[in-house]
């Protein structure tokens, strides 16, 4: 129960620096995408079900606020997370490494599926431009926020599962 808490409280803090903060201190329109970011690290450090969970959150809460209709966000952050959690099992927690290359296959997954949906529909077909002026920007301000939030989402895990291990002795 504690864990959950947690977890929507992280949810909240990121939806609320990703909303409110870079939307005002962003470069070019490019910020950090905090929520896919905290979908992948509870996908590739708790299983895929938290992350299915947390995606399910964070997709809710992108699709109220920044979307158009409810529900294709929260596909996308679910498929993301569920899919993310496949690698729990081959992952050190301390290794940075395989997150950012998990975030990087991530972002193009959810910067495409908004070309798609946004663009490529509409008869904007002009994927190079995309890529180079709204992919790579996106790609490299997440991977920089991953490198740097993803250490605190390892620490608040540990401490979180050192917590509940402790209430399972007592």
């Amino acid at each position: 129960m504690r864990r959950s808490i947690v977890i929507f409280l992280l949810i909240i803090i990121s939806f609320l620096l990703q909303s409110v903060l870079f939307s005002y201190h962003n470069v070019q329109g490019i910020a950090p995408n905090l929520l896919l970011i905290l979908t992948m690290s509870f996908g590739i450090m708790r299983g895929r079900r938290e992350g299915l969970l947390t995606g399910f959150v964070c997709g809710f809460l992108y699709d109220i606020f920044f979307g158009t209709l409810i529900g294709p966000y929260m596909f996308l952050f679910m498929i993301i997370g569920y899919l993310n959690g496949a690698f729990h099992k081959e992952f050190l927690m301390e290794d940075v490494m395989m997150p950012v290359f998990i975030i990087i296959v991530d972002e193009i997954v959810f910067d495409f599926a908004v070309y798609i949906s946004s663009f490529l529909l509409r008869n904007r077909t002009n994927l190079g431009f995309y890529f180079i002026h709204i992919f790579l920007p996106h790609i490299l301000s997440t991977v920089i926020a991953t490198i740097i939030i993803y250490r605190i989402y390892v620490r608040i895990n540990k401490a979180i599962k050192k917590r509940v291990e402790k209430n399972e002795i007592a």
